[in-house]
């Protein structure tokens, strides 16, 4: 069935790619968008294909693609991001609510990339914008250090201090290692909760040693925050550790949901609950971020065409 064409006084399309309809939808009315259409499948030879339903010829154009497992995602995206480009968009933007390969910011030996900037690379030459949640950023201090397209990072912990306040009763928030300090730090302070950041050793990424608790007082619940749970080893290895302690079982909370192989029924039968925000679709999710992603993309909409590239703070 063929799409509608945008209406004379649409000014915005959403296009979901697969997976993310449901993210889309929930953008869509509060942005005043359109919900634009797409085909993506693959030819029998394993080539992506793409064909762009909707005209979008003068429309602000954002694509949504949380880019979880993003190396088969990744040249999809391209292709309907230059689909919208060819049919005319205004400007074509990018709602990655979950931003891959930041964590491949620095080369520790030779004969490795930097692969943070390389994806970077990738995403500047088709996309006019890009808005994300919480992209780790440790050793790169700022999107604009690789990104040179304007960009939004939406940060999740004041959705994630509201679920605690709420659901938690005298919380001790625990960073699991020295690169989650930045969001523990920030979560507590809004909640005006006691905090800490642990030690990590990272032996690989399934096996992980962290160094000896802070004093948590008494009747306080463990809760435990960090940015990306993926193998969930240092959460476990957190979570072991204050078990060996004496201390109950955690409250584990994750701004993004990747779960690696088994790591999501690891880490709930050693937590007291598994929680995290929605930037990845997962049976975890329980902390909403529909609102502040709609600000930073409204926002962004709202910029006039750039003469230069420009960055959004």
């Amino acid at each position: 069935m063929t799409a509608p064409a945008v209406g004379l006084d649409s000014q915005r399309v959403l296009i979901a790619m697969p997976g993310c309809e449901a993210a889309t939808m929930r953008l869509a009315t509060p942005l005043s968008a359109e919900l634009g259409h797409a085909a993506v499948s693959h030819f029998p030879d394993g080539e992506s294909y793409v064909r762009l339903c909707t005209p979008v010829h003068g429309a602000e154009v954002a694509i949504v693609c949380t880019l979880d497992h993003p190396d088969e995602k990744l040249l999809p995206l391209l292709w309907l991001a230059i689909a919208a480009r060819e049919g005319g968009a205004r400007r074509v933007g990018l709602i990655a609510p979950y931003l891959p390969y930041m964590r491949q910011d620095v080369i520790f030996k030779a004969g490795e990339i930097r692969a943070a900037e390389h994806f970077a690379a990738l995403l500047n030459p088709v996309f006019d914008w890009l808005v994300t949640v919480d992209p780790h950023l440790h050793r790169i201090s700022h999107l604009s250090n690789v990104y040179c397209i304007p960009t939004a990072a939406v940060e999740a912990a004041p959705a994630i201090a509201a679920w605690i306040q709420t659901h938690v009763q005298a919380p001790f928030l625990i960073g699991p290692d020295e690169e989650s300090r930045q969001w523990v730090a920030h979560v507590a302070g809004i909640c005006q909760a006691p905090w800490a950041a642990l030690t990590k050793t990272r032996h690989s990424a399934w096996h992980v040693e962290i160094a000896e608790l802070p004093n948590i007082p008494t009747q306080s619940v463990p809760v435990l925050v960090d940015d990306i749970i993926s193998t969930g080893r240092t959460m476990l290895a957190a979570a072991d550790l204050l078990r060996r302690a004496g201390q109950p079982k955690p409250v584990c909370v994750g701004v993004h949901a990747v779960f690696a192989d088994n790591a999501y029924s690891q880490l709930c039968a050693a937590s007291a609950e598994v929680v995290t925000c929605d930037t990845i679709p997962h049976p975890s999710n329980q902390i909403a971020l529909t609102e502040p992603l709609v600000d930073a993309i409204s926002r962004i909409f709202d910029l006039p065409m750039p003469s230069s590239k420009q960055m959004l703070v």
